[in-house]
């Protein structure tokens, strides 16, 4: 039987709207289970492989799973039957807990949630730029790095739109975001093909796996080390989120959106540093790290954006 939206968006308090179902199963990796205990497990397994064979090549390696809502906010749902303690982020952490390269971001979220200003959108299953803030220090840390001092007095604007949890509604609930101006010293140098593709058809927010970019910073004061970054929209190939304030703070970083990562590409880049960061219910599936980047490059042509048809005058 097909979902309806009811299993698959929870309705909270004040607004706020929690994805529970969808391809991953969201609230079923809430539960606890053997197989579960097991795939953990195999997840922690497959970062210490990771972190031991980019050592072997002089890289350090920072992994970090961005919460879902549900593990952070779980006081803003309403009567919604899980154990935020179960959170799949939360059990790979315990199991990690003496790994130096693993961030874990479910405590300083959680530790925030109840400040001045929110950490996710309330209508989306991504985090603000404040949330991303706190991510991005984490990281920064576990990098031996030094934020911008002014990082977090960026220019900000407000967006109002339909975001992705809203837009899973029949009454489709809009809200208003505060996004952040952070690129200022740092450019795109390269955009994959397929990034181009999508740019110049107008489609560049349908693009997912396989976007590839650069961005270099040629400030003095940024960090003079290279970052590849495997990520997806919570780091983003655009100059927004995650991918912003890492761009403003190190000398070159690449971004591939895969959660598996291409070892060929990273030997071939040697970056001083591998950083991989994915979004919590993306755990579901363990992936084979066998991605191959370079499968991206060439592509069909993109249809461009059709434009929509003027409403009839009435």
């Amino acid at each position: 039987m097909a979902r309806t939206h009811r299993e698959i968006v929870h309705r909270g308090r004040d607004g706020w709207l929690f994805l529970v179902g969808g391809s991953n199963g969201v609230l079923g990796q809430y539960r606890r289970s053997l197989s579960g205990w097991w795939h953990i497990r195999r997840w922690a397994r497959l970062i210490e492989a990771r972190t031991a064979r980019a050592g072997a090549l002089g890289i350090r390696t920072v992994h970090t799973v961005v919460p879902e809502k549900l593990s952070v906010y779980d006081d803003r749902t309403l009567a919604l039957p899980y154990d935020p303690h179960l959170s799949p982020a939360r059990r790979l952490a315990r199991r990690l807990d003496r790994m130096p390269g693993y961030v874990d971001l479910v405590a300083p979220l959680r530790a925030a949630r109840d400040g001045p200003v929110p950490l996710y959108r309330r209508t989306d299953t991504h985090w603000s730029y404040d949330g991303c803030l706190i991510g991005y220090r984490a990281l920064m840390r576990a990098c031996g790095a030094v934020p911008p001092p002014d990082i977090a007095e960026r220019p900000r604007f407000e967006t109002e739109g339909l975001w992705d949890l809203g837009d899973k509604l029949p009454d489709r609930p809009r809200e208003t975001v505060v996004n952040w101006a952070v690129l200022r010293e740092a450019a795109r140098a390269h955009a994959s093909p397929l990034v181009e593709a999508y740019e110049a058809a107008g489609r560049a927010g349908e693009l997912h796996v396989g976007a590839h970019v650069i961005y270099r910073n040629a400030s003095p004061h940024a960090d003079p080390r290279t970052v590849v970054l495997f990520g997806d929209s919570y780091a983003h190939y655009a100059p927004i989120l995650l991918t912003s304030l890492l761009a403003e703070s190190f000398r070159e970083l690449h971004f591939v959106w895969s959660s598996s990562l291409d070892w060929a590409y990273i030997e071939r880049v040697r970056p001083d540093i591998l950083m991989v960061e994915m979004a919590e219910r993306f755990l579901a599936r363990l992936p084979d790290d066998r991605f191959d980047l370079a499968s991206y490059a060439t592509l069909e042509p993109v249809a461009p954006v059709q434009p929509a048809e003027p409403e009839p005058v009435v």
